[in-house]
C-alpha cells in the first residue's frame, strides 16, 4: 500500500498539535490531548488489525475503545504532556505506515468486519477492505481531527488564527 497520503495527513496534524494556542472546545468536546489519545488508540487498533490479517487471523475493527473517556484518560496519564503524546503518535504512525506499506494486494483486500461510531451515532457496521480502513484514516479521519485541533485555537488579539 502507498502510505504517502497517510504520512502527509499526520505530518499536518502533528504540526497543528504543536501549536501553543490550543484551548478547550467551546461545545464541551475533546481537548487536544484527548484527540491525540484517541488517535493513538485508533492507530494501534488498525495496526493490530493489519498484523492480524497478515498472520492469517480474521480480526475485527471496533473503534468504541478509542472513544471511551476512561481509556483516553489512561492514555493521557501515561504521557508527560502533549509533546510526549505527539512524539508517541509520530512513532506509532511510522509503525502503522511501515506495516501498511508491506501489505500485499491480497492482504489489503481482506474484508475486515468494522464497527465505527462517531458522535454517538453509527457510522459503519459492515466489512470493509483493510486498505479502505487504512486509507480512511488519511482521507477522512486524520483531516477531520486536524480541523478539530484547528478549531481549538484560541484567538489572540492582534494575531491571525490562520497559519
Amino acid at each position: 500500500m502507498d502510505t504517502t497520503g497517510l504520512r502527509a495527513a499526520y505530518d499536518r496534524l502533528l504540526e497543528v498539535a504543536a501549536m501553543p494556542d490550543l484551548g478547550d472546545a467551546d461545545d464541551g468536546g475533546w481537548n487536544a490531548d484527548q484527540i491525540l489519545a484517541h488517535l493513538l488508540s485508533v492507530d494501534a487498533t488498525v495496526a493490530a488489525v493489519a498484523l492480524g490479517v497478515v498472520s492469517g487471523s480474521r480480526p475485527t475493527f471496533d473503534n468504541r475503545v478509542s472513544l471511551d473517556p476512561w481509556n483516553l484518560d489512561r492514555i493521557i496519564a501515561e504521557h508527560s504532556g502533549r509533546a510526549d503524546l505527539a512524539a508517541h503518535l509520530r512513532s506509532q504512525v511510522a509503525v502503522l505506515c511501515d506495516v501498511a506499506g508491506l501489505l500485499s494486494e491480497q492482504a489489503a483486500s481482506v474484508l475486515v468486519p468494522s464497527l465505527l461510531l462517531s458522535n454517538n451515532a453509527l457510522g459503519l457496521d459492515q466489512p470493509v477492505p483493510l486498505a479502505a480502513l487504512i486509507d480512511g484514516l488519511a482521507d477522512d479521519h486524520v483531516p477531520r481531527h486536524t480541523q478539530q485541533l484547528l478549531d481549538l485555537r484560541v484567538a489572540v488579539p492582534g494575531l491571525s488564527a490562520e497559519k
